[in-house]
């Protein structure tokens, strides 16, 4: 009983768990935004396996175990393997391909139903009750969601006649199966991220599944770097996959498993709307795109959903 009890003092207070689920996403949504240039010059499967391999020299020092936590049972050390095979090697896998073939509207649309996924999945797996006002902030968050998916015109500015259009045509179907897919992966990582937080410490979770998310990774990581020409890269590309890494492998996961020590898996759910608010953000701060009027009352939802989910409950 002792490192259980220990694990719950080394629970962040409620204000500041909020704060750091919000702040994660938000760090998830500016690094997807400033990424774009490196998605152009690098490979997928390389950049991502530069991900991993840089997050790894980050943080050898975060796989010790500390001494109030108890061995690894084989029981967790499947579910940290699921946790990176799910969370971080499907989910990519998943949305890469998924999004090449269907359009970035229908993938939005259906990555809204991410906060529905994680609810769904905590009451499932990990008997978390879940009452109607937590319920009302998700359905803002997924209508807000969808509506700020709707107001992009991608699919207006092909040709119905191009190859493109004709390619997302009959390849549709697939890829929103795979978009579901990462869907589901992405709400199995919440759902897993809770249940590992309470016999281990964020920062050793974080270590542990970025290690098992480069073993993963390798493979194709070698076959993408075999052929590819370093010397193309340029300076200021390499300052921006240090951020991505520690961004994406180290900042947000750690601030994620810090969070979920204290919040209930289902609520912490519909902070995934940060996501796609802090990207925005971005585009229009640092890459000079607009909002339009949709889009503003599509975030206003989004914001609605994470105020009802902060609210303090009656005991």
């Amino acid at each position: 009983m002792k490192p259980n009890h220990l694990s719950v003092l080394h629970a962040p207070p409620r204000w500041l768990a909020y704060g750091l689920l919000a702040l994660s996403m938000s760090l998830v949504g500016s690094y997807v935004a400033l990424s774009k240039p490196l998605v152009a010059a690098i490979p997928i499967f390389l950049l991502a396996w530069l991900r991993f391999g840089l997050g790894a020299l980050a943080m050898p020092h975060w796989l010790r175990k500390p001494p109030d936590e108890p061995p690894l049972s084989p029981a967790t050390q499947r579910l940290i393997f699921l946790e990176s095979f799910l969370g971080n090697f499907l989910f990519t896998v998943c949305m890469l391909f998924g999004v090449s073939m269907t359009t970035a509207v229908s993938a939005g649309v259906i990555m809204a139903a991410i906060p529905t996924a994680v609810a769904l999945l905590s009451w499932v797996f990990l008997r978390e009750r879940i009452g109607p006002r937590v319920w009302l902030a998700i359905g803002f968050a997924v209508t807000g969601i969808a509506l700020f998916s709707l107001s992009k015109k991608e699919l207006s500015a092909l040709d119905p006649q191009a190859s493109e259009a004709n390619f997302l045509h009959k390849n549709a179907w697939l890829g929103n199966l795979l978009v579901l897919g990462a869907v589901v992966c992405e709400a199995s990582y919440a759902v897993i991220g809770k249940k590992l937080t309470g016999s281990i410490s964020p920062k050793r979770i974080t270590a542990l599944i970025n290690l098992w998310g480069l073993a993963l990774m390798t493979p194709f990581g070698l076959y993408a770097a075999w052929a590819f020409d370093f010397s193309s890269i340029q300076p200021s590309m390499w300052l921006l996959l240090v951020f991505y890494a520690l961004a994406a492998s180290v900042w947000t996961v750690w601030l994620w498993m810090t969070g979920l020590k204290t919040i209930p898996a289902a609520r912490a759910g519909v902070f995934t709307v940060m996501l796609p608010i802090s990207a925005a953000l971005v585009g229009v701060g640092v890459l000079g795109e607009s909002l339009s009027t949709m889009q503003m009352l599509a975030f206003g939802l989004c914001l609605v959903g994470v105020v009802l989910a902060t609210l303090p409950s009656r005991r």
